[in-house]
């Protein structure tokens, strides 16, 4: 019969058997993978105290023996807030999962021990500290106690979801070092499991759901495949053996995790050519946990509704907040989240843009579809609650602007007069669209303290609208780099078109792109941020690690924006130091849903057609990604007369159906890439060092592509089936369907 040793220890002096059998069955253990008759066991076996001790690394307040709940000062790693939670919060619901089987529902101390019960079943395993084990899967209670589990024993955690292609994972996988492999369910690993068995080196397999016997047949045998009961079962055994035991904890050499760490790898902007693992601390993450409290309204026993993915580095920080302050955590899917939104009426909800986009356009197709006369007053309250809302922000001053001289007062005194005055007669027809509209709107989606936007940019008609209903929508603003939030809007300061102030110890300003000049507030340049929550580097590049923070510790963002002057008067004296961000200044873009996007490659791909000329992806803060493209004319033509489109004697194509040769292309050019192009802008003319689109170098300025192209590609994104909209050459206008 197999036998697991509890580790390799050399100085326990005496041997200990346990029987799985003998274990109280719990909640999870209602899918556990262990036969009801086995006697798999679980030992340390006696041998020479004359060599080494295993080290032993834990969190220092999780396993620690002492009672009593522990203040937030106390932290030295992410794991030790599972202590003072379960001490805070102890019996009350920490999380409900019911869309997996079997559905779980957890309290504080039972997430603790399955917590602690999967870091020993690793150690059991043979997990040693430092040691990377890739934990490739989607939100669930599991995921989280995985999570956990690995940095309570000092392993770092490299992290990805299931929509990943499986040359992406191999990649982050081989590159991170990893030695095991954690995975969602059968389905998945069978999807990835050849590549795996014949490129890697696997130590394990953890099957976080399902059955081993779903997996596929064929494989290597000579690698263990666990499933999450097991390891919690070789977990809880080994705890009980070490506690009943008066001299086997003695003979480990016992290490702290320390802050500065490494707790995860998280991998951003892709991994083909030189992938970008970010190294995240202990320290970096305890930076969110702390202080996420300035920004997220919470309160002991409220709801939150989660649908991110855990490895995404805002819903995973913002997750161990959650627990932190004792909040009932619930997950739900995309799927499922309207009617979830209905049932549980969540107090918080914190989701990227498109969620938030999606939710607003379900409402406005619902006030469309009604009767006419319905409709009509309900557009036309929140016309006035718009106005009334623009008004409130003058006379409260929360308006930006990027002028850094104050007002005079006299002027400042008469605009708030005006805004008042308008606001107190718009008041009235506000309170009764609140009363007979609102109010069932929010009824229906819940969100009764706040919900928080971040991972991208949100539109700010979405925003307003929000605001204008009753709805607390707070807008943030990070990177996975800073782990991720750095600055975000309150509750007390919610300044629209903004992304709030910066979190506390951090620090941002705006330097100039070309000579790195710091500038003045209201100034617009490259973002920089400092602060505690400052990644370590990117794993095995140092070159990029410098090229992305500097000497003295500011981080390149990326991105473009600038800082809001400080007023003392006028309708912006309330808005000084805010932070404004307006977009990319790298070439990543990053989709409404939080996904990044490198365009280089999809371009390249796309240009080995004959018929696309140029091409620029864009996308930036939009649902899906599109193209701004310059056709060949001349192979256009070519193709459209050998496959009969056109006579063959015609020089004219119709814009629909150059429209469809071109979609063909990136269709047969892009296909196994994991993101397609949407809607597509075609341009007459090329992008050229003359006309100021292309650099002296031949480079692409997307900038000015983007600016000079701006009302067109906003017309594209408008109609949400992506109807196309394009511009074109040679064609005869009768001809073509618009």
């Amino acid at each position: 019969m197999p036998q697991i040793p509890i580790s390799s220890s050399n100085h326990v002096s005496s041997t200990f058997f346990y029987s799985i059998n003998s274990l109280p069955r719990s909640k999870f253990a209602t899918t556990a993978n262990v036969s009801p008759t086995s006697s798999f066991r679980v030992f340390c076996q006696t041998q020479s105290k004359t060599e080494n001790t295993e080290i032993r690394r834990f969190s220092p307040l999780l396993e620690s023996s002492g009672n009593g709940a522990m203040a937030f000062d106390d932290w030295k790693a992410v794991p030790d807030i599972w202590r003072t939670s379960a001490e805070n919060f102890g019996d009350k619901i920490a999380l409900i999962d019911q869309y997996h089987d079997p559905p779980s529902t957890m309290t504080y101390k039972q997430l603790e021990d399955a917590i602690l019960d999967f870091a020993e079943g690793l150690r059991v395993i043979g997990v040693k500290p430092d040691e990377k084990i890739a934990l490739f899967a989607d939100n669930s209670c599991r995921w989280l106690v995985a999570d956990q589990g690995m940095m309570a024993i000092g392993a770092i955690n490299v992290v990805r979801g299931s929509r990943s292609s499986t040359e992406e994972l191999r990649q982050i996988y081989s590159h991170s070092e990893s030695v095991a492999l954690a995975v969602d369910n059968p389905e998945m690993f069978n999807q990835i499991a050849k590549p795996f068995y014949s490129k890697t080196c696997i130590r394990f397999i953890i099957l976080l759901w399902g059955e081993k016997s779903n997996l596929v047949s064929e494989g290597n045998k000579e690698v263990p495949i666990y499933t999450f009961m097991e390891v919690i079962h070789f977990g809880r055994e080994s705890r009980r053996a070490l506690s009943d035991s008066h001299d086997g904890r003695q003979h480990y050499k016992f290490e702290t995790i320390k802050s500065d760490d490494i707790a995860t790898l998280v991998y951003t902007s892709g991994t083909t050519g030189n992938p970008k693992g970010v190294m995240l601390t202990h320290q970096n993450l305890l930076h969110q946990i702390k202080h996420l409290s300035d920004v997220v309204p919470t309160k002991v026993g409220d709801r939150l509704l989660s649908m991110l993915p855990p490895w995404h580095a805002y819903e995973r920080a913002c997750e161990y907040f959650i627990f932190s302050r004792g909040l009932e955590y619930i997950y739900t899917t995309v799927r499922n989240l309207k009617d979830d939104l209905g049932v549980y009426q969540p107090h918080l909800m914190v989701s990227v843009p498109l969620v938030f986009e999606t939710l607003y356009s379900g409402i406005m197709k619902q006030i469309s579809t009604s009767s006419r006369i319905r409709k009509h007053v309900a557009l036309t309250f929140i016309r006035v609650s718009l106005r009334y809302m623009e008004c409130k922000r003058v006379y409260e001053g929360k308006c930006l602007t990027k002028n850094q001289k104050s007002p005079s007062y006299l002027y400042a005194m008469l605009d708030w007069l005006w805004a008042r005055t308008m606001a107190a007669i718009l008041y009235p027809v506000h309170m009764l669209a609140n009363k007979l509209v609102y109010s069932k709107i929010r009824s229906a989606i819940g969100i009764s303290t706040a919900a928080i936007s971040g991972g991208g940019s949100l539109p700010s008609h979405v925003d307003k609208f929000f605001e204008a209903i009753g709805v607390n929508l707070q807008n943030g603003y990070g990177l996975t780099e800073t782990s991720p939030v750095i600055a975000a809007r309150r509750l007390g300061c919610d300044v629209i078109g903004s992304v709030g102030y910066p979190l506390k110890h951090t620090e941002f300003k705006v330097v100039d792109s070309e000579t790195g000049e710091v500038l003045p507030p209201g100034s617009k340049g490259i973002l920089k941020v400092k602060g505690p929550q400052l990644m370590k580097g990117y794993y095995k590049n140092p070159s990029a690690t410098n090229q992305a923070i500097d000497k003295d510790g500011w981080l390149d963002t990326g991105d473009i924006g600038w800082i809001a002057p400080r007023h003392s008067a006028g309708r912006s004296r309330n808005s000084g130091g805010v932070i404004v961000v307006e977009g990319r200044a790298k070439d990543t873009i990053v989709l409404s849903s939080g996904e990044n996007v490198e365009p280089g490659e999809l371009e390249e791909a796309s240009m080995r057609s004959n018929l696309i000329q140029q091409i620029v992806v864009i996308g930036q803060d939009k649902r899906r990604l599109g193209a701004v493209i310059v056709p060949n004319k001349e192979e256009i033509l070519k193709t459209a007369r050998e496959l009969s489109i056109i006579d063959s004697n015609s020089s004219d194509v119709s814009q629909e159906k150059v429209t469809r040769l071109i979609y063909n292309e990136l269709k047969t050019w892009t296909l196994g890439f994991p993101f397609q192009i949407g809607p597509i802008l075609l341009v007459n003319d090329p992008f050229t060092i003359d006309n100021g689109l292309m650099t002296p170098t031949m480079k692409i300025r997307r900038d000015r592509i983007m600016a000079q192209y701006k009302d067109q590609i906003e017309n594209i994104y408008k109609d949400n089936s992506y109807t196309i909209t394009t511009t074109f050459y040679d064609i005869d206008s009768d001809s073509c369907n618009f």
